[in-house]
């Protein structure tokens, strides 16, 4: 443990140089004027696996953005572990809530600032330098292979196809995976569960153009006014989801495994405060906690449509827009759940209007075993770094391709995640505390150690 403390001392300002480059470049996948962003993106992470020990690595090209693969064999007969990141980063709008520019890393406050601060070009590059560390400490004792991908903030539509392409290249014994957070800086956990994700666009027209509200106005429907009624009839006040079908395929969790989660340090207050609500709101019958990992989840992402310029413009739109998205929990099927909001939606959409709704993109849930030799090892590595033995949880997000992985290379993933919640991924100011990046870089090497030992 010390000689990676003196390692990680010696380095730290390299570190951290060598993440900003990478952080600089605005790899944001979900807009095609940054396409060639990505390719730099791979580029970078290329140069940065060659420069910390990979025998080899490469890019490979896919339907979509790029893919950047390394890997260093030490004996084909040691554990092999594979390492899963991505280069690719949410957009930032809006741009004017960003206290400094989201793509010019600046520390302050003993965080890094930037997009892509924690998820995941943070979190990536760890591992990177945990890898780099034990090639030139000569402690490396497991086959490494890395698997960067540009497309998970848009649902990994093409790593799929890539994973069955190169079946072979990939196989490992287990995948590791930093793209998670933990429950405090002084509360490690891992990640035990990821919800999956279902997510659409629907677009509600009315009249053919826009109109005066004053001369057609109570004469002709409004398409906001209808999707926002539509919307509301998605949910009752309880929380409860109404499509018909949804709950059929929820697996509901022991009261024994709720009381274990319950364990887990959790201040109601602070949490509110935290985010300036007087009050939380969710599903009847769930805790907090419970309702962001092991319940379903109907969201409205965005909804526009009509005049949204400075000043009036009386206007009755021909158009309203809507990105709705669901967090489902395991043993739901993202497809069954596509087509059944599909149905419904349509279903109690009145004759006034005309509704698309077109599905974007989804993923299944997924759930790693506590007994796997991987998550002992992650267990230890934690437990000697932080002082205390981790907490499994169950995250609210999603991370599509980790379920794919187990399903198409018969890998299972264990989530090592160091970010935090305040870390604001996703949003204005993502940052990353400098603390959770150093104490990520003298875990991993642990885990290593450990997972050797357990597979023996």
């Amino acid at each position: 443990m010390q000689e990676i403390n003196n390692y990680v001392e010696t380095h730290k300002q390299r570190f951290l140089d060598e993440l900003f480059e990478l952080i600089r470049i605005p790899s944001i996948s979900s807009l095609p004027e940054h396409k060639s962003d990505m390719y730099r993106a791979a580029e970078k992470w290329k140069e940065i696996l060659l420069a910390a020990g990979a025998d080899k690595a490469e890019i490979f090209e896919t339907d979509g953005n790029p893919v950047t693969y390394g890997e260093k064999i030490i004996d084909p007969k040691a554990p092999t572990v594979m390492v899963y990141a991505h280069m690719d980063v949410m957009p930032v709008d809006p741009i004017d809530l960003w206290k400094t520019n989201p793509f010019e890393p600046v520390v302050k406050d003993g965080k890094i600032w930037a997009r892509g601060a924690d998820d995941d070009k943070g979190q990536g590059f760890m591992h990177a330098k945990a890898f780099e560390y034990l090639v030139k400490s000569g402690k490396l004792n497991c086959n490494v292979k890395f698997l960067i991908e540009g497309e998970e903030e848009v649902g990994s539509p093409n790593l799929p196809k890539f994973c069955k392409k190169h079946k072979k290249m990939l196989q490992a014994d287990v995948i590791l995976v930093s793209d998670t957070s933990m429950i405090a800086p002084d509360v490690p956990s891992i990640t035990t569960g990821l919800r999956g994700l279902a997510y659409w666009q629907v677009e509600v027209t009315g009249p053919n153009v826009d109109l005066h509200s004053g001369l057609f106005g109570g004469a002709v429907a409004n398409p906001i006014n209808v999707l926002s009624k539509m919307i509301a009839q998605t949910m009752d006040d309880d929380g409860r989801i109404l499509i018909p079908g949804f709950y059929d395929d929820v697996v509901e969790v022991s009261r024994k495994e709720r009381n274990m989660m319950a364990k887990a340090p959790f201040s109601l207050e602070a949490y509110k405060k935290s985010l300036d609500v007087k009050e939380v709101s969710g599903e009847k019958g769930y805790s907090t906690n419970e309702r962001t990992g092991i319940r379903p989840t109907f969201d409205v992402c965005g909804i526009w449509g009509g005049y949204t310029g400075e000043g009036a413009k009386t206007v009755l739109p021909s158009k309203a827009y809507a990105k709705i998205s669901t967090r489902l929990v395991p043993n739901q099927k993202h497809e069954k759940i596509a087509k059944l909001f599909v149905k419904y939606f349509e279903s109690i959409a009145p004759k006034s209007v005309k509704v698309k709704v077109e599905y974007l993109h989804g993923g299944p849930s997924y759930v790693c075993p506590i007994d796997l030799p991987a998550y002992k090892a992650a267990e230890k590595a934690y437990t000697e770094v932080y002082g205390k033995t981790p907490i499994p949880v169950r995250s609210g997000g999603s991370i599509p391709i980790i379920a794919t992985f187990e399903e198409i290379l018969g890998i299972k993933s264990v989530l090592m995640g160091f970010g935090l919640g305040s870390d604001a991924i996703h949003s204005p100011n993502e940052n990353y505390p400098l603390e959770q990046f150093y104490n990520g870089i003298r875990t991993i090497p642990l885990f290593y150690k450990y997972f050797a030992e357990e597979m023996k």
